[in-house]
């Protein structure tokens, strides 16, 4: 069976999400894609390696979530998501 055959349609890749056991494994973050990493980290899985500061309780404080497993939205965590819809560019209207 080849992979074409086992993501067919957009849907199918948008739902695709990296195993537990392939997240949980020895493999280095490095081994990984990156979309698999991504993944990981979003389920909580894997530590997040960056260092910008989110609100994770609504009215608690901006913390790092450097070196730590934190779950995105999707998967039920606190750590919004910031990556969907369309991107606006200023805020000026044009006339």
């Amino acid at each position: 069976m080849r992979v074409n055959e086992l993501l067919e349609g957009e849907q199918d890749l948008e739902d695709w999400a990296a195993t537990a056991s392939l997240c949980k494994s020895s493999r280095s973050s490095a081994s990984l894609g990156a979309s698999a990493l991504a993944s990981c980290k979003s389920q909580g899985f894997r530590k997040r390696s960056h260092k910008r500061k989110f609100k994770l309780k609504a009215k608690g404080p901006r913390s790092s979530v450097e070196n730590k497993k934190v779950k995105g939205k999707k998967y039920g965590g606190p750590l919004p998501d910031y990556g969907s819809g369309p991107v606006q560019s200023g805020s000026k209207k044009k006339s």
